[in-house]
Protein backbone atom coordinates (compact mmCIF):
# COMPACT_ATOMS: atom_id res chain seq x y z
CA UNK A 1 0.00 0.00 0.00
CA UNK A 2 0.86 3.49 -0.36
CA UNK A 3 2.76 4.88 2.60
CA UNK A 4 1.93 8.40 2.82
CA UNK A 5 4.71 10.44 5.88
CA UNK A 6 3.80 13.76 7.11
CA UNK A 7 6.50 15.37 5.22
CA UNK A 8 4.76 14.12 1.83
CA UNK A 9 1.29 14.70 2.83
CA UNK A 10 2.91 18.34 3.95
CA UNK A 11 4.53 18.79 0.06
CA UNK A 12 1.71 17.83 -1.59
CA UNK A 13 -0.61 20.08 0.13
CA UNK A 14 2.29 22.79 -1.29
CA UNK A 15 2.16 21.64 -4.37
CA UNK A 16 -1.75 21.74 -4.93
CA UNK A 17 -1.55 25.35 -2.91
CA UNK A 18 0.35 26.44 -5.74
CA UNK A 19 -1.49 24.39 -8.77
CA UNK A 20 -5.13 25.13 -7.83
CA UNK A 21 -4.67 28.53 -5.73
CA UNK A 22 -6.41 29.25 -2.56
CA UNK A 23 -10.10 29.49 -4.15
CA UNK A 24 -10.23 26.41 -5.86
CA UNK A 25 -8.21 24.13 -3.47
CA UNK A 26 -11.00 24.03 -0.47
CA UNK A 27 -13.34 23.28 -3.38
CA UNK A 28 -11.05 20.03 -4.55
CA UNK A 29 -10.08 18.86 -1.02
CA UNK A 30 -13.97 18.40 -0.56
CA UNK A 31 -14.02 16.46 -3.71
CA UNK A 32 -11.02 14.55 -3.25
CA UNK A 33 -12.27 13.91 0.77
CA UNK A 34 -15.93 12.65 -0.89
CA UNK A 35 -14.15 10.87 -3.72
CA UNK A 36 -12.11 9.03 -0.82
CA UNK A 37 -15.35 8.37 1.10
CA UNK A 38 -16.95 6.37 -1.77
CA UNK A 39 -13.71 4.17 -2.39
CA UNK A 40 -13.33 3.65 1.06
CA UNK A 41 -17.37 2.56 1.74
CA UNK A 42 -16.92 0.40 -2.11
CA UNK A 43 -13.99 -1.45 -0.56
CA UNK A 44 -15.97 -1.96 2.95
CA UNK A 45 -19.10 -3.28 1.33
CA UNK A 46 -17.25 -5.78 -1.15
CA UNK A 47 -14.99 -7.23 2.13
CA UNK A 48 -18.24 -7.23 3.93
CA UNK A 49 -19.94 -9.38 0.97
CA UNK A 50 -16.90 -11.73 0.38
CA UNK A 51 -17.12 -12.19 4.19
CA UNK A 52 -20.44 -12.96 4.36
CA UNK A 53 -19.90 -15.82 1.33
CA UNK A 54 -17.12 -17.27 3.30
CA UNK A 55 -18.98 -17.41 6.26
CA UNK A 56 -21.66 -19.35 3.93
CA UNK A 57 -19.22 -21.38 2.43
CA UNK A 58 -18.22 -22.50 5.95
CA UNK A 59 -21.55 -23.28 7.21
CA UNK A 60 -22.78 -25.15 4.27
CA UNK A 61 -19.23 -27.46 4.77
CA UNK A 62 -20.50 -28.16 8.08
CA UNK A 63 -23.83 -28.61 7.30
CA UNK A 64 -22.41 -31.38 4.80
CA UNK A 65 -19.88 -32.99 7.27
CA UNK A 66 -22.69 -32.99 9.99
CA UNK A 67 -25.03 -35.12 7.67
CA UNK A 68 -22.35 -37.42 6.44
CA UNK A 69 -21.67 -37.94 10.28
CA UNK A 70 -25.36 -38.72 10.78
CA UNK A 71 -25.37 -40.76 8.05
CA UNK A 72 -22.43 -43.10 9.35
CA UNK A 73 -24.30 -43.19 12.45
CA UNK A 74 -27.51 -44.45 10.87
CA UNK A 75 -25.74 -47.00 9.48
CA UNK A 76 -23.25 -48.05 12.41
CA UNK A 77 -26.40 -48.41 13.96
CA UNK A 78 -28.03 -50.42 11.24
CA UNK A 79 -25.51 -52.81 11.02
CA UNK A 80 -25.50 -53.31 14.84
CA UNK A 81 -29.30 -53.88 14.73
CA UNK A 82 -29.01 -56.55 12.11
CA UNK A 83 -26.38 -58.06 14.25
CA UNK A 84 -28.51 -58.59 17.76
CA UNK A 85 -31.45 -59.60 15.51
CA UNK A 86 -29.82 -62.22 13.80
CA UNK A 87 -27.81 -63.20 17.41
CA UNK A 88 -31.08 -63.18 18.99
CA UNK A 89 -32.80 -65.72 16.38
CA UNK A 90 -29.86 -68.19 16.45
CA UNK A 91 -29.83 -68.59 20.07
CA UNK A 92 -34.00 -68.84 19.98
CA UNK A 93 -33.33 -71.54 17.28
CA UNK A 94 -36.15 -73.12 15.36
CA UNK A 95 -37.41 -75.39 18.06
CA UNK A 96 -39.37 -72.40 20.10
CA UNK A 97 -40.45 -70.96 16.98
CA UNK A 98 -42.52 -74.18 15.76
CA UNK A 99 -46.03 -74.26 17.39
CA UNK A 100 -46.14 -75.63 21.00
CA UNK A 101 -48.79 -78.67 21.80
CA UNK A 102 -50.27 -79.41 24.75
CA UNK A 103 -48.52 -82.70 24.93
CA UNK A 104 -45.35 -81.09 24.81
CA UNK A 105 -45.99 -78.08 27.13
CA UNK A 106 -45.08 -78.28 30.88
CA UNK A 107 -47.64 -77.42 33.24
CA UNK A 108 -47.62 -74.69 35.14
CA UNK A 109 -47.11 -74.37 38.57
CA UNK A 110 -49.89 -72.46 40.60
CA UNK A 111 -48.03 -69.72 42.64
CA UNK A 112 -47.37 -70.02 46.47
CA UNK A 113 -50.31 -68.43 48.37
CA UNK A 114 -49.43 -65.65 50.55
CA UNK A 115 -50.21 -66.21 54.20
CA UNK A 116 -51.60 -62.82 55.41
CA UNK A 117 -49.88 -60.93 58.02
CA UNK A 118 -52.45 -58.77 60.45
CA UNK A 119 -52.08 -55.20 60.61
CA UNK A 120 -49.90 -53.99 63.11
CA UNK A 121 -51.21 -51.67 65.78
CA UNK A 122 -49.48 -48.34 66.58
CA UNK A 123 -47.84 -47.94 70.06
CA UNK A 124 -49.53 -46.59 72.70
CA UNK A 125 -48.58 -43.25 73.51
CA UNK A 126 -48.74 -42.29 77.37
CA UNK A 127 -49.99 -38.91 76.80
Amino acid sequence: MIEISFGKLVLLALVALIVLGPEKLPHAARTAGALLRRVRLGWDSVRAEVERELQLEEIKRQAREAAERAQAAQTELDATLRKVRDAGAESVGPATLAPASSETAPAREEPAPVPETPPKEPPHGGA
